[in-house]
């Protein structure tokens, strides 16, 4: 595996270094808000209107966060968002009886809504700050980014909530975003060679004309927008079977959680050195990755093995890595820069909230359906997206090559 390349991206290093930074801090958080919510509440209502706060700023702040990132400097909207969190992330210090849940609402709500502008922006600064060489390998390294925050920050958080209280914890993750607002105060960004005239048609071009513009100059955007809100549609039921399964299925209790947690966070890691790899038909696959990546969720689905099961979920977060490096890169080539930040914020509107609705209806479903049998339904939705879009791909291609 090489990461020779990473030697000669200054400025993505610092990038990916605020990314872990600020990911394991708000980790550490999330994990003991919900542990205190239990512990005041003994009510599950609690934690299920926090988790639906967390993605309902999305709708509203994504489009917005990246309507901001096409505008003005993205260094200054992402140290700003950061260092606006802290003040957020303290206030949980001052939650001590149900008369201060209010507090725990508005203050997820802002940190989730700071994500929601922080998220597009920082997605958008990466094919400005990195070699266009190195695209397919940096994003891969986001997916590394993902994994590294499920491990650490997941199984760090609960043990320091555990060890020393939540308040530590909170402090730790104002501490973290006052380091990652500082790590990217270092970066330089390019200047952008607009003339000014094309920024003030920028500016002045509605949101909806731009989505409507992008999408429909480029096929593979087409195809990936598709994906990705179906896919959306799917991720619910995985978020929310890897403790059902875990639970019910293993009786590991919360170990389990963390053991599969921890397996996601290793296939996640492990697909940079798949990715590192590609060199050519970049979408097509990732689109083979999603046929896998529901394949073993099927499998999954059915055995009955926890060690099985562990490493099934490493092959199914492999394959769920690799696909979505591919597929950043795939819009990060496709979508002209100047509207990068307006089409991730847009996306990230509606796949947020399509994630939250799927993980309730999920819930609501292991009402009627088992868990194995829930898991089977989501893993054959995957298989078929993706043979569906392979499809697609295959004519698009046959066309081009009759037509050359």
């Amino acid at each position: 595996m090489s990461i020779s390349f990473i030697k000669q991206e200054k400025n993505y290093r610092r990038l990916f270094l605020a990314g872990v930074v600020n990911g394991v801090g708000d980790r550490f958080s999330s994990v003991a808000v919900l542990a205190m919510l239990l512990q005041l509440t003994g009510s599950g209502l609690a934690v299920g209107v926090t988790l639906a706060l967390r993605l309902l700023p999305f709708v509203i702040f994504a489009p917005i966060g990246g309507r901001l990132a096409d505008r003005f400097s993205k260094k200054t909207i992402m140290v700003a968002t950061d260092l606006v969190r802290i003040l957020f992330a303290l206030s949980f210090l001052f939650v001590h009886s149900n008369d201060d849940l209010w507090i725990v609402y508005v203050s997820t709500f802002m940190l989730a809504a700071g994500e929601a502008i922080y998220g597009p922006v920082r997605k958008s600064a990466i094919p400005q700050l990195v070699n266009k060489e190195h695209l397919l390998k940096v994003n891969s390294l986001e997916q590394v980014l993902i994994g590294i925050v499920l491990i650490v920050g997941a199984f760090s958080g609960g043990i320091v909530a555990y060890l020393f209280g939540a308040g530590w914890t909170f402090w730790i993750n104002a501490v973290s975003f006052l380091g990652a607002a500082g790590i990217i105060s270092t970066i330089t960004f390019p200047q952008k060679q607009a003339s000014q005239k094309e920024a003030i048609d920028i500016h002045k071009e509605k949101l909806l004309s731009t989505f409507k513009k992008v999408i429909l100059m480029s096929i593979p955007v087409q195809i990936l927008l598709f994906c990705s809100i179906v896919a959306s549609s799917l991720n619910g039921i995985d978020n929310v079977l890897i403790s059902v399964y875990a639970v019910k299925e293993y009786n590991l209790g919360d170990v389990g959680v963390g053991l599969f947690y921890g397996a996601l966070g290793i296939g996640l890691a492990l697909s940079f050195v798949v990715v590192n790899r590609l060199r050519k038909n970049i979408l097509g696959i990732g689109l083979v990755c999603l046929l896998l990546e529901g394949t073993f969720h099927v499998v999954i689905s059915q055995t009955g093995l926890v060690t099985a099961a562990f490493f099934l979920f490493c092959g199914a977060a492999l394959m769920s890595g690799i696909g979505n490096a591919c597929f950043d890169t795939v819009l990060m080539k496709e979508i002209p820069e100047e509207h990068q930040g307006t089409m991730f914020g847009l996306l990230e509107a509606v796949t947020n909230p399509l994630l939250g609705v799927s993980m309730l209806l999920s819930g609501l479903a292991l009402d009627y359906l088992t868990p194995r049998s829930l898991g089977l339904l989501g893993g054959i939705g995957y298989m078929l997206i993706a043979i569906f879009l392979i499809a697609i791909q295959s004519t698009r291609r046959i066309r081009e090559k009759e037509t050359a």
